[in-house]
Formats: structure tokens, sequence, C-alpha cells
């Protein structure tokens, strides 16, 4: 927990959002959405892709913002302390939203679970919560949670979770070195670890397990769907009659669940969206310059 206090906006929550950003806002119209959902961030991690996630913030905006569980992760700053300025301006960019008058509601995971003693609360503008119930503008109930409730792994063979962590960030400092080559050769982002996950038998099979059990506890508690993150694996998709939603993660995919203002439900790869972006400004220079 030591670890954890030494977080430099701790102590200004209750003041709510600044401006003291090392990268500064981006200023311009931003694409708006009725809500968005993002989890999985892992701040306080080298494979936390900041960077991008800033981008995101700085192009969209919504009524309500969703942080669905695992933003700060506590198990890796408990063994060694690395927060770099970007992660700052990941902070300080959510609490500006809640002062700006989105909603922000936070729902802490178990990487972040030592937020979770202050369920009830609000910091800075944002709630705390166990879970939530969004109410879609088609009048859709969905519940929202982390989804590590649901972790057979976390819930029964909690040191196993840990182990699995540690073999997890070890690929995560190889994706960032992949991704830092393919960089300098003008490649776009590409997840190694998300293609691992898929060429992995056995996790392709957790995946689908996990979803169906998080469909079903759903349905037992009378909503429509379920939006949750948890498994770094970003999904829509019904399931016996209950929408399934997972919001993706910001180390591998770097996905957002947004929803539109008739209710539909879309999730963004925000690199996918980069490239669209680039490769439309590199046609107006095109036609300028013809």
């Amino acid at each position: 927990m030591n670890a954890i206090t030494r977080l430099p906006f701790l102590s200004e929550l209750e003041e709510g959002a600044d401006d003291r950003f090392h990268i500064p806002e981006r200023e311009g119209k931003r694409r708006r959405y009725r809500s968005i959902w993002i989890s999985d961030i892992h701040l306080g991690t080298r494979g936390c892709n900041a960077a991008m996630l800033i981008d995101f913030l700085d192009n969209v905006d919504s009524d309500t913002l969703y942080l669905v569980g695992d933003i700060i992760d506590g198990w890796r700053l408990k063994k060694r302390f690395y927060w770099p300025a970007s992660h700052n301006d990941v902070v300080w960019r959510l609490m500006k939203r809640a002062k700006r008058g989105t909603r922000v509601v936070y729902i802490p995971g178990n990487h972040d679970e030592m937020f979770r003693q202050f369920t009830g609360m609000s910091f800075g503008g944002v709630e705390i919560r166990r879970k939530a119930i969004h109410t879609t503008a088609d009048g859709r109930k969905l519940l929202v949670l982390h989804g590590d409730e649901f972790d057979t792994i976390m819930l029964a063979h909690r040191w196993l979770a840990f182990v699995g962590d540690a073999a997890y960030t070890t690929l995560m400092r190889l994706n960032v070195v992949v991704n830092a080559v393919r960089q300098k050769m003008g490649l776009p982002y590409w997840s190694l670890s998300k293609m691992a996950k898929h060429k992995v038998k056995n996790a392709v099979s957790f995946i689908s397990r996990f979803e169906e059990v998080v469909a079903h506890e759903a349905g037992t508690r009378g909503v429509d769907g379920v939006v949750c993150g948890h498994i770094h694996n970003a999904e829509m998709r019904e399931i016996d009659g209950i929408d399934y939603y997972n919001d993706g993660d910001w180390v591998e995919g770097c996905t957002a669940l947004v929803e539109h203002d008739d209710g539909r439900m879309e999730v963004l790869h925000w690199a996918d969206e980069i490239a669209k972006r680039e490769e439309r400004e590199q046609d107006v220079r095109a036609r300028m310059a013809a």
C-alpha cells in the first residue's frame, strides 16, 4: 500500500481536475457518445498504452464515462513503483471530465481492489461503485462490473493469478519493444500478446467460458445485458438472450465500448481509428499539394 500512497494525484483528489498536463490536452471538436466504457488500463505498468489512451480521451466525449476496473495496477506498484508523467496525464484527463459535468463512475477491479473500500464515496467528482446498472437510450438495463468475480482462477487459486500476472507482465514488456521497432519502421500498432492469446487453445476456451458465466449471472439478476472487462478481450455478442459486452483493455487491444444516442453499441479499436485518421490527413495533404 505504501507504493499506492506515493501516487502524485491522491492528495489532491478532492480538489477536482486541474490543467497540469505533461502532454497538452487537444483542443477542438470531439466525437460525442451517450456513454463510454473503458477498463484494464493498468496505470503503473510499462505495458500501459497511455499515449494511445490520451489520444482517445482527447478525441471523444460522453455524457457518462464508466471506468470498469484495473485502472491502476496496485499489484505491480506494490512490487516496483513506476509512474511516468503520461500516466498522471491520463488521471487528470479523467478527473477533468468529471469537473466538466461528465458523470464518471469508477468500478474497481482486482488489480485496483484497494479502492473498493471507498465504495459509495466520490473523489474529485468520480463516483466509486462496486457495480452499476446502466439504462441505454433504447431502454435496456445493463449490469456493469469488472468481472473478476467470475474468474475461477481468481476465486479458487489466487496464488496462481499472481504467477500468471508475472508471466503476463513479461509479455507486455515484449509487446512494448516490438511496437517500438514497428513505429520506427513506420508500421501501425500491433498486439503481440493478443495474437498469442488467440493462438492458445486453452486461452480461447477460458474466454468463451468466462463470457458464458458472466452472461448467465446477468440473466439471473433480471437485466438485459452485461458490460465487463477483466479478460482483455473486447466483444459484443448475445448469449442465451443476454447482451454480453466486454470493453477490452488499453495494454493489448486498446479498445473502448461506446453507446450512441439511439442505444446502439459499438466497440472502437483505437489503433484502427488512428490509422483511418492519419490516412484521411494524408489524403488532405496530397490534395492540397496537387
